[in-house]
C-alpha cells in the first residue's frame, strides 16, 4: 500500500485537513501536522514528515503552506529528497515522470483544494521514466 507523509504549516492546514479526509479513501496517510490554523514554523513539520520519506517509512510526501515556497525548500535540505512545488497537474506529472519527486509542494493561497487534490492524484498515480532521466536524477543529491 502507498503511504503518504502529510504537513503543512497554519496557511495549510485546511488544504491539509481536506486532502487527509480524500485521499484516507485510498492511501495511508501519515498526519505530521499542524493540527490547527495557529500560526507556526513550517520547518517543524516539514523536517520529520521529509525524514519519514528519506527513510522508507512513507512513499511519498505531500506539503502545504501558503506559497508552497518555505515547505518545499525545506524538504530539499534532504539529501534525499526531490520535493516539488506543483499548482497545476502537468507539473506534478512531470515532476515524478522527469524527476522522481518523491515530495510535492502545494501552494494553498494560490490553488483551490479540489485542484490541489486532483495535482496530488497526479502526483502519486505518475510513474518515473528511468532511461535518460536517471542519471540526472542521482547527479541532484552528489554533494
Amino acid at each position: 500500500m502507498i503511504k503518504i507523509a502529510i504537513a503543512c504549516d497554519h496557511a495549510g492546514f485546511e488544504y491539509k485537513e481536506y486532502l487527509k479526509k480524500q485521499l484516507s479513501e485510498k492511501y495511508e496517510i501519515q498526519d505530521f501536522g499542524t493540527h490547527s490554523s495557529d500560526s507556526v514554523d513550517y520547518p517543524d513539520f516539514v523536517h520529520p514528515a521529509a525524514n519519514s520519506v528519506e527513510s522508507g517509512e512513507n512513499t511519498f510526501g505531500i506539503l502545504i503552506c501558503g506559497s508552497g515556497q518555505g515547505v518545499q525548500l525545506s524538504a530539499n535540505k534532504h539529501k534525499n529528497i526531490r520535493c516539488a512545488l506543483c499548482w497545476m497537474p502537468e507539473l506534478a506529472a512531470l515532476s515524478r515522470q522527469h524527476n522522481n519527486a518523491n515530495m510535492l509542494a502545494m501552494p494553498a493561497r494560490f490553488i483551490a483544494k479540489e485542484l490541489a487534490l486532483e495535482i496530488a492524484e497526479t502526483f502519486i498515480n505518475t510513474n518515473f521514466e528511468g532511461g535518460r532521466h536517471e542519471r540526472r536524477v542521482e547527479k541532484i543529491s552528489a554533494c
